[in-house]
């Protein structure tokens, strides 16, 4: 069966139903969950792993494209699932490397920004040790194309929802297909999941590129890793 993996926000009390999230620990704000075992099947504890300057350098370098954080095996943070570590970000193009609990490098991402010289759409690479690479772009053509053609409808429901105080701007094509060959081994939906579809694909891996691509949320969106404290 394939793996469904989630970011999930935790409840802003810290407290959770004991047969939902049982044991989860104080300070955590967003756990990766497999839905494909159960809604509340949590495989890791996301916690941003800070520089020297604390969390105003982390936002810093977040607008760069840069990232840094733990996935946790055990809400006491006994054991680290996996690290991931930006090796180089900036100019649009972001690079970075999960590592896992023993030292070893499971494999790298590299993001492309729209428009950033690489294309029209964002491109996400993914590379498993040991695999083959695999390319995905985010949405297709043809919905990127009809979005932007009714862009100033999205415009007027937006700042008509500013005076009523509801309404939803429809977001745009964040669909992504890793292709690797004949095969496509990862899939991130609309719905926020990420499928790993390839019974070789890492669920470590899997579980780093969920939280990952999630952290780019869009502005109309809610990114994990932006809080302020």
């Amino acid at each position: 069966m394939p793996s469904t993996l989630k970011v999930t926000a935790l409840p802003k009390d810290g407290k959770a139903r004991p047969e939902a999230l049982p044991g989860v620990a104080e300070g955590f704000d967003h756990v990766v969950v497999d839905t494909s075992q159960g809604p509340f099947h949590v495989v890791a504890y996301l916690e941003r792993e800070l520089p020297a300057g604390g969390i105003p350098a982390y936002l810093a370098a977040r607008k760069d494209g840069a990232r840094s954080f733990v996935l946790w095996a055990d809400p006491q943070r006994r054991s680290r699932l996996a690290t991931l570590v930006t090796t180089s970000a900036g100019g649009g193009v972001s690079e970075y490397q999960v590592w896992g609990g023993q030292g070893e490098l499971i494999g790298t991402f590299v993001r492309e920004k729209a428009l950033s010289g690489k294309g029209l759409r964002t491109r996400w690479t993914v590379a498993q040790s040991g695999c083959p690479q695999a390319a995905g772009f985010k949405g297709r053509i043809f919905w990127w194309y009809l979005w932007w053609a009714l862009f100033p409808l999205w415009v007027a429901i937006g700042v008509g929802s500013l005076f009523s105080g509801g309404g939803d701007v429809p977001r745009g094509p964040r669909r992504i297909v890793w292709r690797a060959g004949g095969e496509a081994p990862l899939e991130y939906r609309s719905e926020d999941e990420i499928v790993a579809h390839a019974p070789w694909v890492d669920f470590r891996l899997a579980a780093a590129l969920t939280a990952v691509v999630r952290s780019f949320d869009s502005w109309l969106g809610t990114p994990w890793d932006d809080r302020k404290k």
